[in-house]
């Protein structure tokens, strides 16, 4: 039997140094990272961000990805948790609302470079590890920029009125209504769509729920893409040269030019991993983790996750 679990290490940069945030389980005794177990039906990142609410009472924005660590429990049990980082406002800070329970018993602040000492558990080392290797390398502030596929869409054989109206299956619905949890845990500022009846259907739900800017691009269209790939180009650029997380939602025939504008931000191990894109699924989408640009430091690519969709057949 497995279980599976999700949790982020917590971090703030201070005066005195990198700080993490610990909590206490007051029924075990021990000191660990917040984290927690999937409910039914729920995503791994979305669970994270629900875990960590309920356990320190902070709302946070998943970072990049740690590590999946996996450890035994008794009666033959593997536990298998998905860690990131996220880091904390000052903001998310003032509107903390933790109250002690049976789960946690208090939460502390402490500087990174002496949270082993306080951790009971050998394996919690790792994704902390992970933590401070970006924090040395000056990557650990990133912002999202997530590639989504639509979700499933009419048959273009049984749709007659243009590709530009061709709407959502039911299905398709479904998987756009689910879609907004999940992008929430990365919680982008800016979504971004082609104005064609599919794309727009699939976002729809994530901003009527959390009221997020949205514009529509010609660019992003199939037609755009093909009649004006250096427009594509171009706006993806301004994307990921701004300060905002975004949403790019677009069609498969558009993927490749923005795979190869969003490639020049990443390494050749890192542009290899974005071929996966090219064969993205209705609904699935790509969150990369960009490192954000400033003077002359220009933007780029620190991690990429891939985010399976929802009810897929």
């Amino acid at each position: 039997m497995q279980v599976v679990a999700a949790g982020a290490i917590l971090w703030r940069q201070e005066k005195d140094g990198l700080k993490v945030l610990v909590i206490h389980r007051g029924r075990y005794d021990d000191w660990s990272w917040p984290k927690g177990k999937l409910d039914k039906g729920e995503g791994i990142s979305e669970a994270a961000v629900r875990e960590i609410k309920e356990e320190t009472g902070i709302k946070v924005a998943l970072g990049p990805k740690l590590s999946e660590i996996q450890y035994d429990l008794p009666k033959g049990i593997k536990k298998v948790v998905h860690y990131w980082s996220a880091q904390v406002s000052d903001s998310a800070l003032r509107k903390q609302d933790f109250k002690p329970d049976v789960e946690v018993s208090s939460v502390k602040w402490v500087l990174a470079s002496q949270a082993k000492k306080i951790l009971s558990y050998k394996h919690d080392h790792d994704p902390l590890d992970a933590l401070l290797e970006l924090h040395d390398a000056d990557l650990l502030e990133t912002k999202p920029i997530i590639i989504l596929r639509h979700a499933k869409a009419t048959p273009r054989d049984q749709w007659k009125k243009g590709e530009a109206t061709r709407p959502l299956l039911p299905a398709g619905l479904v998987q756009a209504a689910a879609l907004t949890n999940t992008l929430n845990a990365y919680a982008p500022k800016l979504v971004v769509t082609s104005s064609w009846k599919r794309c727009m259907d699939t976002v729809l739900p994530y901003l009527h729920k959390y009221k997020v800017k949205h514009a529509e691009r010609s660019q992003l269209s199939e037609l755009g893409a093909k009649n004006g790939p250096k427009r594509t180009a171009k706006l993806i650029d301004k994307l990921v040269e701004g300060g905002k997380g975004s949403v790019i939602c677009s069609h498969r025939p558009a993927l490749p030019t923005i795979v190869n504008a969003l490639g020049e931000y990443g390494n050749k191990d890192q542009r290899k991993d974005l071929d996966e894109v090219l064969s993205m699924k209705p609904a699935q989408l790509f969150v990369l983790h960009m490192s954000t640009a400033s003077g002359k430091k220009k933007a780029k690519i620190v991690a990429i996750e891939s985010v399976a969709p929802a009810f897929d057949d």
